[in-house]
C-alpha cells in the first residue's frame, strides 16, 4: 500500500468516511450584525473610487472560509452605491439575486429594462444578461447580493464580460419580470393562514433560477415556529421585527442568533431551524436566499418528515 501514492493511487477504503459521511457536513453558520451599517464605514468605502461602485461590495463569509463562500453553495455580499455612482454595464455566467435593504432611487437595468429599487424589492440578474446599477438619489443605496459563485469552484466555467459603454441603453420598466416588489410578497403572505407563513418567489411559475431561489417568511407576534430541517442552505435577512433563530447543525452543535431589522445570518444545509418572534405585538418578516432549485434539479432536495423512496426522513437522520 505504501507504493500506491507513488503511482498516483490512493486506497479508497481510507477515505470512505470523508467521501460518504454518516451525515451532511456543511460549513458552519455565522451572523452579520446590522451589516448594512458597516457598508457605510470609511474603512470599507475609502478603498473604492467613486466611479467603481461595482467593486464596493463586502462579502459575508464564514469563520472557516473565504469568499466566494457564505454557505457551500451561496455567496452573500453587501453592495453600497453612493449618490451619482454607476456600476459599469457587464454580464456574467453566474446568476445573481439582490434584496434591497435601504435607500431610494437606486436602479438595476437588465437587458434594457431599468428597474427603480425600493426597500424590500428582490431584483434578478439572470445568467449572461447585460446589466448595470446606479444611484440617482441623494442617499446611499445598500442591497444584499446572493450569487451561485461557490458552485463554480468545482465547475470553473464562470466568466464575465464588460459592455463597450458605461451604460447599456435602457428605459424605465414599471412591470419587469425580474423585479419582485415587497408589497406583492406581503400581499401573498396576507392571503395565507397560520402564525408562520412562507412565500416562495417564482418567475412565470418556476423557481427564480436553476441554482438559487428565495423565500419570505412571516412570523406572528410572540410565535415560535415548528422545527424545519431541509438539505437547503440559507442566507437570512431580517426585513422587519426582532427575534432569534435556534440552529442545530447536522453534527448536533447548537447556535442561537439574535436578530433585528437589517441583520443577516447563514444557515448550513440539513440544520434544524426554529424562529422565534420575541415581540408580543408586532409581526416579524424574514427574507432568505436558498439553494433549493439547485438541489431539486439534481434530485438532492430532502425535507425531514417527507417521504423519499418510500422512507420517511425523520429529523436528524
Amino acid at each position: 500500500m505504501e507504493a500506491l501514492p507513488q503511482q498516483n493511487l490512493l486506497p479508497l477504503w481510507t477515505q470512505m468516511t470523508k467521501m460518504v459521511p454518516p451525515r451532511p457536513n456543511p460549513t458552519r453558520c455565522r451572523r452579520s450584525r446590522e451589516a448594512s451599517s458597516h457598508a457605510h464605514q470609511p474603512s470599507i468605502r475609502h478603498v473604492f473610487s467613486t466611479d467603481a461602485a461595482l467593486t464596493a461590495c463586502t462579502a459575508l463569509t464564514l469563520s472557516s472560509t473565504d469568499a466566494p463562500y457564505t454557505t457551500n453553495t451561496i455567496y452573500g455580499g453587501l453592495q453600497l452605491i453612493l449618490p451619482n455612482e454607476t456600476a459599469p454595464a457587464h454580464r456574467h455566467v453566474a446568476f445573481a439575486l439582490r434584496f434591497i435593504i435601504e435607500g431610494e432611487k437606486g436602479f438595476t437595468a437588465v437587458e434594457g429594462q431599468k428597474m427603480v429599487m425600493k426597500r424590500g424589492d428582490a431584483i434578478l440578474t439572470p445568467s449572461w444578461l447585460w446589466h448595470d446599477h446606479g444611484n440617482e438619489g441623494s442617499e446611499p443605496v445598500v442591497w444584499l447580493d446572493g450569487l451561485d459563485l461557490p458552485m463554480f469552484v468545482h465547475a470553473p466555467v464562470n466568466f464575465a464580460e464588460n459592455y463597450a459603454e458605461l451604460r447599456y441603453p435602457s428605459k424605465i420598466s414599471e412591470d419587469c419580470e425580474w423585479q419582485h416588489p415587497w408589497n406583492t410578497v406581503a400581499a401573498s403572505l396576507a392571503l395565507k393562514t397560520g402564525p408562520h407563513r412562507v412565500h416562495h418567489y417564482t418567475s412565470k411559475g418556476q423557481p427564480l433560477s436553476k441554482s438559487l431561489g428565495a423565500q419570505a417568511e412571516m412570523i406572528a407576534a410572540g410565535h415560535t415556529t415548528a422545527v424545519q430541517q431541509e438539505t437547503c442552505s440559507f442566507i437570512y435577512h431580517c426585513f422587519e421585527g426582532r427575534g432569534q433563530t435556534h440552529i442545530t447543525t447536522s453534527d448536533g452543535k447548537q447556535t442561537t442568533f439574535m436578530w433585528a431589522s437589517k441583520d443577516t445570518f447563514a444557515v448550513p444545509a440539513w440544520s434544524k431551524v426554529v424562529h422565534v418572534n420575541e415581540d408580543e405585538s408586532e409581526t416579524a418578516y424574514l427574507f432568505a436566499i436558498n439553494d433549493r432549485p439547485f438541489l431539486e434539479n439534481l434530485g438532492l432536495y430532502r425535507k425531514a418528515g417527507e417521504c423519499f423512496n418510500n422512507r420517511v426522513l425523520v429529523q436528524g437522520s
